[in-house]
């Protein structure tokens, strides 16, 4: 059975007409053309799917797209504003937080739920709030010491910002 959705995706209003089964991961990647948003285990296993769902971060894999009617969906696509890249993006590049990049979009979109929340997070609140997101390269200290470093350069009650 088909079902018209209606979201808001990345700031913008969305209708689609999806089958019940259908993932909101495949929903981003195979009819929005949102291919930041990786396939990684289709378990909820890597978080390499990670996207914020009322800002709340969610396995994408494990999430069916009837169930975003009427929800806020942030995918990566939608974190930089204005041409300008979100402080959490930045100071990846900055920190050498990646290595071959696929966690880096889960992990952002991890990081950006937690500093929405939580602008001054302890290193401990850190490595829980990326715990579900996988990266076989790093050893996660890099991508700590970015998103410590997001948390320093900002204030996230203005968040929304140009990200001057």
């Amino acid at each position: 059975m088909k079902r018209i959705v209606n979201f808001i995706l990345n700031g913008d209003p969305v209708e689609a007409i999806v089958k019940d089964n259908r993932t909101l991961l495949d929903l981003l990647r195979d009819e929005m053309l949102l291919t930041g948003t990786k396939k990684g285990c289709e378990e909820g296993e890597c978080g390499a799917c990670t996207v914020l769902l009322d800002g709340k971060p969610v396995n994408a894999c494990c999430t069916l797209a009837v169930e975003c009617e009427g929800h806020d969906i942030l995918t990566i696509e939608g974190v930089a504003k204005n041409g300008r890249l979100h402080p959490i993006q930045k100071q990846f590049i900055e920190k050498w937080a990646m290595q071959c990049g696929y966690c880096t979009p889960g992990m952002i979109m991890s990081a950006r739920a937690l500093l929405d929340t939580n602008p001054h997070p302890t290193e401990l609140e850190i490595r829980e709030a990326i715990s579900g997101n996988l990266c076989r390269c790093t050893g996660y200290a890099k991508i700590v010491e970015a998103i410590q470093a997001a948390a320093a350069e900002t204030d996230w009650q203005g968040k929304e910002a140009d990200y001057a």
